[in-house]
């Protein structure tokens, strides 16, 4: 009964999700839902169990949305986000329109823009490119998913996302840990994604299909806006990588932290030291990332810098909110009895080997389950984040290895039809499930999840990191 309670409640919640209620006021509801059904107290289990959850979530990753959703703003306002773009789109034409939309998103997601913000920042011109390119407009979604919300996500070494910040915490790594999986992951989920998309165009043109007769969110271009130079829009985004790097690798490191940040009022745990010098580190770079997309075009910026930040600071609000109510409905969920079963049955999962099996599994699952990635991933990692730590070093598998896996699993099953990413972009581009998500399926499901367990077992054989 407690395990069918469990099932009910996250169907319960992915059906609600699908709909379109909103996650933070369902995901309290069908946590307690399950508590009862295991017989567990209402209130107590609301109050002491999945606020505390949340609120520690919040704690932890809230400078990761807001700044994270300043940056990209002010990438937008200040044009720099519309000059990559364009001048990609330039640069390789429409016969390559496929492959200038996949770039153009995956630059300015690995520079640290909100993916939301590189939906609406890449459509304008990606729809005009295969308007020229006669390429139909139902594939323009699932471009721009490979681009967004894949490989520049989860898998390059470095990437500021929030999604490759996670592990860091859980197993003292950095943003660039596990660099030859991560290089390997990313090529085979681009390459994947670029061959299934080619096929997709192919396929239609044969049967004469071309862009369509589309009438809504048709983008309107804008001819003469001031934007600043394409390379000079690059330096936000650079200087976001170049300083998390610094700092992780070089700087933090020869300092005496630990001296002082152990005692009071600070009472760092010194196990938990490394995790917290990545997250300062992610953070200072995002407040000079966001200067810098400040300075390279002031005259743009100057009258909208508050729109931008205004709008940043209220966008990561629901995004965080949405994430720390999954986190809190997950573990609501892990201490209920019937989790033991499930429990047991993740973690038996490549039982006598590796911990990475199990791990992907884990994470890949339960950001389906919650329909997103970092919210699945930090259910996971809370609940057996320590488990796999341990069984790692028992078995002498590197802890980047389970940083990388995890976070390339959590791109994973997260784009259910559910997911929130998902749902925004649709709407971006006007279109429906029926019309576009068997390409974001393909695209930003089926493949990262397929190279996560591939490279897994090729990691067993040869094994790199």
């Amino acid at each position: 009964m407690a395990v069918l309670g469990i099932i009910l409640s996250l169907v319960l919640l992915m059906y609600m999700a699908y709909r379109g209620f909103s996650v933070i006021f369902f995901a309290p509801v069908f946590a307690l839902l399950a508590a009862v059904l295991s017989g567990m107290a209402l209130m107590p289990t609301y109050t002491e169990v999945f606020l505390p959850n949340m609120a520690n979530y919040l704690k932890v990753y809230f400078p990761f949305f807001l700044l994270g959703a300043v940056f990209g703003k002010v990438m937008e306002e200040s044009g720099a986000a519309e000059s990559i773009a364009k001048a990609i789109v330039n640069k390789l034409g429409p016969k390559q329109a496929i492959l200038a939309v996949v770039l153009s998103a995956a630059i300015l997601t690995y520079g640290g823009v909100s993916l939301f913000v590189v939906a609406f920042a890449v459509y304008p011109f990606g729809a005009s490119l295969f308007r020229e390119a006669n390429i139909p407009k139902r594939l323009l979604p699932g471009t721009i998913a490979l681009g967004a919300f894949t490989f520049t996500m989860t898998a390059i070494p470095g990437t500021p996302q929030i999604q490759n910040a996670i592990p860091m915490k859980f197993f003292n790594t950095d943003l660039y840990a596990a660099p030859v999986f991560g290089t390997l992951a990313a090529l085979m989920i681009f390459g994947g994604g670029m061959v299934w998309l080619e096929y997709r165009k192919r396929q239609a043109q044969a049967a004469g299909e071309g862009y369509g007769q589309h009438t809504l969110q048709e983008p309107d271009q804008v001819e003469g806006k001031s934007l600043p130079n394409p390379y000079l829009s690059l330096l936000p985004l650079l200087s976001v990588l170049v300083v998390t790097l610094i700092l992780q690798k070089y700087i933090f490191p020869a300092w005496d932290i630990a001296g002082w940040v152990t005692q009071a009022p600070y009472n760092i745990a010194k196990a938990g030291i490394v995790g917290t010098m990545n997250n300062w580190a992610l953070i200072i770079a995002l407040v000079v990332g966001i200067t810098i997309a400040v300075l390279i075009n002031p005259k743009t910026i100057k009258g909208n810098l508050a729109k931008a930040i205004n709008a940043g600071a209220i966008g990561s609000l629901l995004a965080v909110m949405n994430t720390a109510s999954e986190v809190g409905y997950g573990n609501v969920i892990k201490t209920l009895p019937g989790f033991k079963t499930i429990a047991n049955f993740l973690l038996g999962i490549g039982q006598g080997g590796s911990p990475l099996p199990s791990e992907a599994a884990t994470v890949t699952a339960l950001a389906g389950i919650t329909g997103s990635a970092s919210g699945g991933m930090s259910i996971a990692l809370d609940t057996f984040g320590k488990q796999y730590l341990e069984w790692a070093t028992r078995v002498n598998v590197n802890p980047e290895l389970l940083h990388r896996v995890a976070s390339v699993a959590s791109g994973g099953m997260d784009t259910m039809p559910h997911n929130g990413a998902v749902i925004t972009l649709l709407g971006i581009v006007g279109l429906t499930h029926k019309d576009s998500y068997k390409d974001i399926f393909v695209t930003s499901l089926l493949i990262p999840v397929v190279t996560v367990f591939t490279l897994i077992f090729l990691q067993s054989i040869i094994g790199f990191i």
